[in-house]
């Protein structure tokens, strides 16, 4: 029994880890991203992300809930995450981004 205990705790860690992996995945995707991919909304994404991450906390992995939380993050991981990374950019937010003369294929050097 300790054996199958031992497995189950390293399932409930993965869950746990994986779920908030998507959490944070989520959290650094801008706004318009997830308009632009067709995929709900930020907000809604982070809800059920961070509702999925909590009950994985809580609840033991034999329960029904945490299962409904593995769902809603597998549909995030291949369905919304590959989306939004397809988008130019890869949907992600820029902090500080580039130069203001840069163009779609780099810095603008002005024909040197």
């Amino acid at each position: 029994m300790q054996g199958f205990a031992g497995f189950l705790w390293l399932l409930s860690a993965a869950l746990i880890i994986f779920s908030g992996f998507a959490l944070f995945d989520a959290m650094f995707h801008r706004e318009d991203a997830y308009r632009a991919a067709d995929k709900k909304t930020k907000p809604f994404w982070l809800i059920v992300l961070g509702l999925a991450f909590v009950v994985n906390l809580i609840f033991d992995i034999l329960s029904f809930l945490p299962i409904i939380g593995l769902v809603a993050t597998i549909v995030y991981m291949v369905d919304v995450r590959p989306a939004l990374r397809g988008l130019p950019g890869g949907g992600r937010s820029r902090k500080g981004g580039g130069s203001s003369s840069d163009g779609p294929y780099g810095p603008y050097n002005g024909g040197r």
